[in-house]
């Protein structure tokens, strides 16, 4: 263990797959002064990785390491084979929140890496998240004291124990739970269920109407609605970005949009950095939200840039991002770096309460592109997938949009259609396939004609901007 102060020793190896990204590793520690123990390979030649996990193993299961960490191409057989070491307790973490967990909850004390998962900027991060976290709450301690090697079988304290798993549960696990539950309540019953899981319901707007607008009305500022529904809500105003992202957009214009958004009570308004911190004073004490771009329209910045931009617009007063993935690099079949882009936008929204959406550019992409961009976003925790900048050679199609929502359809990841949605009938198509945000500078149009009214040009001040 090391002394209050002092840098933990670190035993690191490597097979051929991992090696480049165990030299990256080593370089990156020794800048910052840890003790490394280089437990090889020291090559690309091929070798086999038990080798070398067992090695990083036993200098931390000897004590001539305080932590160990060992990277293949995928990190699971690594996993394995340091776990078989007494005092080892090894985790494969693949992104920020499984390297905090594995620290906070099970005080790993060897991180296995997959070279072929994460990045070099990425796993740097981790490794530094992993190095700093510690295990201090008292119940996560003892359950680890459960796992040494000679612990006694655990005894079950039933209500102690369910209080402290309630704790433990994140938003996610209670999903999961109530789904589960669901699923064998209505099993068997006619219809597969469905009136069934109706009759229980009743918050939907086919079947109570009121209950959702009491929920709007409460502060809920986003509804979802089954795909393909027969009845769709009246009040779409909850369901629009209102947008202005064209470059020669005023300042005057920016507050007529603003004031579009605080008077109809769309979700959010989304504008170019620059007009950020403008549109937030101007949005102040109002529920709409500001939503800034980022890479935006191209997608061509690095990563950093991009966690950058975010970062700064964070500050400004945006609460949304819309980042544009790296096409070229999903189209030459570089998921990683897709990955990589994504997740430093996601990063940086999480750090500063923001949500993070992702353009796509569908357009450009073939389906099964859109398929993996989607994947990617998926991976890298975003709230939302998008369809398109609106300043591409097209713009959101109810294909794309039910594409789009069958590849994250297990997540709670919504997502948002935009690029010529200019009328009622289009929000409608986007709503029926499955999107639960618009993208829209025609929104006030959209809402008007949703109540039977018309919207003359000269009314729509902002109805030529880009989505």
């Amino acid at each position: 263990m090391a002394k209050p102060g002092s840098k933990h020793r670190v035993a690191l190896g490597a097979d051929h797959g991992g090696f480049e990204l165990k030299e990256a590793i080593k370089v990156h520690l020794q800048k910052r002064g840890f003790p490394i123990e280089d437990c090889g390979t020291h090559s690309k030649e091929a070798t086999d990785y038990p080798i070398h996990a067992h090695a990083v193993a036993t200098a931390v299961s000897e004590d001539r390491a305080d932590r160990g960490i060992m990277v293949d191409r995928a990190g699971i057989g690594s996993a394995m084979a340091a776990n078989k070491l007494p005092g080892v307790r090894a985790a494969l973490c693949y992104d920020l929140s499984s390297a905090r967990n594995s620290r906070e909850h099970n005080d790993a004390n060897v991180l296995t890496l997959g070279a072929g998962l994460v990045g070099p900027d990425l796993a740097l991060q981790i490794v530094d998240l992993w190095l700093e976290t510690e295990c201090t709450v008292d119940r996560h301690l003892r359950r680890v004291a459960m796992i040494e090697p000679g612990a006694k079988p655990p005894v079950a304290k039933p209500k102690a124990a369910l209080e402290e798993c309630m704790a433990d549960l994140s938003h996610e696990d209670i999903d999961r739970i109530v789904r589960r539950i669901t699923e064998m309540a209505v099993a068997g019953a006619p219809d597969g269920g469905a009136a069934l899981a109706c009759a229980l319901c009743q918050t939907c707007v086919e079947t109570n109407p009121d209950f959702v607008r009491q929920l709007v009305g409460a502060g809920a500022d986003r509804v979802g609605h089954t795909p393909g529904g027969a009845t769709l809500p009246r009040e779409l105003a909850a369901y629009i970005d209102h947008t202005l992202l064209k470059p020669d957009a005023t300042a005057k214009q920016i507050d007529a949009l603003c004031d579009e958004a605080r008077q109809y009570e769309f979700a959010s308004v989304c504008v170019n950095p620059v007009n950020v911190r403008r549109a937030a004073d101007r949005l102040k004490g109002s529920p709409v939200k500001v939503c800034s771009v980022v890479g935006f329209p191209l997608g061509a910045h690095v990563p950093e840039i991009k966690a950058l931009e975010t970062r700064r617009a964070i500050r400004d007063g945006a609460r949304e991002i819309d980042m544009v993935i790296n096409v070229g690099a999903l189209k030459g079949g570089d998921d990683e770096l897709v990955y990589r882009d994504i997740r430093a936008v996601t990063e940086a929204c999480l750090d500063g309460g923001a949500l993070c959406k992702v353009i796509i550019e569908a357009a450009l992409l073939t389906d099964d592109e859109k398929v993996r961009a989607c994947l990617a976003a998926k991976r890298a925790k975003a709230h939302y997938v998008k369809t398109s900048t609106g300043f591409g050679p097209g713009g959101a199609t109810p294909e794309d949009v039910a594409l789009m929502a069958d590849a994250v359809r297990e997540t709670r990841m919504g997502v948002k259609a935009a690029g010529g949605i200019r009328s009622y009938e289009d929000a409608q198509k986007m709503i029926k396939a499955g999107a639960t945000r618009l993208g829209a500078s025609a929104g006030v149009r959209i809402l008007a004609e949703s109540k039977g009214l018309t919207v003359s040009d000269g009314a729509q001040p902002v109805a030529s901007a880009k989505e």
